[in-house]
């Protein structure tokens, strides 16, 4: 009896721990199995994040042409954000119900955050005018014209919450291929302008309109300015001009990216 015990109690253990061993086998397996799923996910939301950040792709061309088919503008503001002026420009844009494209100074912008979020809240565009407004940029080294231009987007972006530069202005014009394509690499297409208003010079608001007025034949995409010093003809000429080109038939867009 003992020893029948004995080979009994042998079979069932044998059966028993072959068991224990299947059914082992089947959880390593399902487990390895739900790992290498999720890793595939984890690989797949990791491809979708990165695709996520990839600039958008523009070209490098320097761009005037505005999005908007048919009679169409393209306002553009330089050189702020300042604190007292551009809450003023934002106000008149405002009030016409214009969109324009706003070209930060880097180190203003991170100044000024409550601002550059306000410029995003108003249906704005957001445009990189470098770090120092240094308008012979062109004739420096390529290292910094990178530093200018990349440190400028940081800034503006950070101080933005989030939202993304999409264009890129050099000071005063000072274009480089290699500029041009760093941008553009970096998701900002180049932004040149047509008519230029000068509201920087000393004159009158009836010298800025003159002059705008005039150079519209030239190209949709017009230059104002909301920093480097006072601005009151500015604002008060965008009042002025504003309802002035809509009466006469034009639209209002953004550049083309």
């Amino acid at each position: 009896m003992a020893r029948r015990f004995g080979i009994e109690g042998g079979i069932i253990g044998v059966v028993a721990a072959a068991a224990v061993s299947l059914t082992a086998v089947g959880i390593v397996a399902f487990t390895q199995l739900g790992g290498t799923d999720q890793a595939s996910a984890d690989t797949v939301d990791a491809g979708k994040d990165r695709q996520a950040a990839r600039p958008v792709k523009v070209k490098s061309s320097i761009v005037h042409a505005s999005d908007r088919p048919g009679r169409s503008l393209n306002i553009t503001i330089d050189d702020g954000p300042d604190p007292v002026w551009t809450p003023k420009v934002l106000e008149v844009l405002k009030k016409h119900d214009v969109k324009a494209t706003f070209c930060m100074i880097g180190p203003q912008a991170a100044a000024h955050p409550d601002i550059v979020k306000q410029v995003v809240a108003g249906g704005h565009k957001l445009c990189d005018h470098s770090v120092s407004h240094n308008t012979g940029m062109d004739h420096r080294p390529e290292s910094y014209q990178s530093q200018e231009i990349l440190e400028a987007q940081k800034m503006i972006e950070k101080a933005a919450g989030g939202a993304k530069v999409e264009y890129y202005r050099a000071p005063g014009g000072a274009f480089t291929p290699y500029s041009r394509q760093l941008a553009a690499d970096h998701g900002m297409r180049p932004l040149g302008w047509n008519v230029d208003s000068k509201d920087f010079e000393s004159g009158s608001v009836g010298a800025i309109e003159l002059r705008v007025r005039g150079e519209l034949s030239n190209g949709p995409t017009v230059l104002f300015h909301d920093g480097g010093g006072n601005r009151a003809l500015t604002v008060e000429s965008l009042d002025r001009l504003l309802p002035w080109m809509k009466q006469d038939g034009y639209g209002f867009g953004f550049p083309q990216r």
